[in-house]
């Protein structure tokens, strides 16, 4: 944006040239129309493939909050949060439907709320979020980062429990070996959580509004990494086989290994999956547990 100072130069030297003030206005007129030209059609650069440089970690991952069981000393509600623990961090991802629920599988898991330091959440459905005021009541002050164009009233209320609300638009690291994905627009806007291991990549959704290939896709071209291992809802409960068959097939060429549709995937589509992927369709539920090297 250029200065009062840098027109005054501009209009002295057209003054010079001994132009009168009707020819000074228009030439006025006209460099602001090319400016604003200039400034509505400036190229926005993308993120390329490559974006995210990860270092591989280790660590586990435990579902705390699912309406599928997987350890019978966990409750379950709708809703979905994952656990991820590696020597570098310990990140919550979403957080559930229920805060009851929620506080009793931390207790049965012997979870450190404490040891927690951020929150992700993959989007804003109650769902997803329901459990904050869990975490944030033991411990707050705490970043939670949320997708690009959140809804302002739910950002004021992580802040009115205590919250460090952060927004991602772009894919952008949370640690060397952890990132998330871009914001897609499902909708709602959803990001999912990227996790480095020796054996690639780890993919942790929410409810894949956007389409879990999709986000998969995004997380392989940020990466340019195989994607070892996709767990969380996938948001197929109406889907036909053949709209199943064509999102396999797009998981198969990006190379997926293994997969844990659970959430909001649905009962027969949970079923495609595990006939499809056979011995590479993992089953989980609240409690269980996931370690990578």
């Amino acid at each position: 944006m250029k200065s009062p100072y840098t027109w005054f130069k501009y209009y002295s030297r057209l003054m010079i040239f001994g132009l009168n003030s009707r020819q000074l206005l228009m030439a006025g007129v006209l460099l602001v129309v090319i400016g604003g030209a200039f400034i509505l059609y400036r190229p926005v650069e993308e993120p390329a493939s490559g974006y995210l440089q990860l270092q591989p970690t280790t660590g586990s991952l435990t579902v705390l909050f699912d309406n599928y069981l997987y350890d019978s000393n966990c409750g379950t509600e709708w809703g979905y949060s994952c656990l991820i623990e590696t020597p570098e961090t310990t990140i919550l991802f979403d957080t559930g439907g229920d805060p009851e629920v929620l506080a009793h599988n931390i207790e049965a898991l012997d979870v450190d709320v404490h040891e927690i330091d951020c929150i992700v959440l993959s989007h804003e459905h109650w769902d997803h979020i329901g459990g904050l005021e869990v975490i944030l009541g033991e411990k707050p002050n705490i970043p939670v980062y949320v997708p690009g164009d959140f809804p302002y009233h739910i950002m004021s209320s992580i802040r009115s429990m205590g919250g460090e609300c952060v927004e991602f638009g772009n894919a952008t690291k949370i640690t060397e070996s952890i990132a998330v994905t871009n914001t897609l627009n499902g909708p709602p806007v959803e990001h999912s959580l990227i996790i480095k291991t020796s054996e690639g990549i780890i993919l942790v959704t929410g409810c894949s509004h956007p389409g879990v290939q999709n986000l998969a896709r995004n997380a392989y071209e940020l990466t340019e990494d195989n994607i070892q291992f996709v767990i969380g809802g996938y948001h197929l409960g109406s889907a036909t086989d053949y709209m199943l068959d064509s999102i396999c097939d797009e998981l198969d060429e990006l190379g997926v290994e293994r997969v844990s549709a659970t959430h909001c995937t649905g009962d027969d589509s949970i079923q495609y999956f595990r006939d499809r992927y056979g011995e590479n369709f993992i089953e989980s539920g609240a409690g269980f547990r996931y370690e990578f090297v």
